[in-house]
């Protein structure tokens, strides 16, 4: 199974929600794939451009890696 993430639950990813990255790393263990849609980047990083978030620019492209 893989999962795609929406905008919102990516913005929880950055801000370090627990919940949501405790269930990320259960996932990762599984070995099972997470994924972004190109629109989702799109959203998340002209937000953070607009922000002027640089920390949380940087945490959005280790996300993607």
């Amino acid at each position: 199974m893989s999962y795609l993430l929406d905008t919102n639950i990516l913005i929880d990813v950055l801000k370090r929600n627990q919940r949501i990255n405790k269930k990320l790393e259960e996932v990762r263990f599984k070995g099972e794939k997470v994924f972004i849609s190109c629109i989702t980047y799109y959203e998340s990083k002209r937000g953070l451009l607009y922000a002027n978030a640089t920390r949380q620019l940087f945490k959005l492209n280790e996300v993607c890696r």
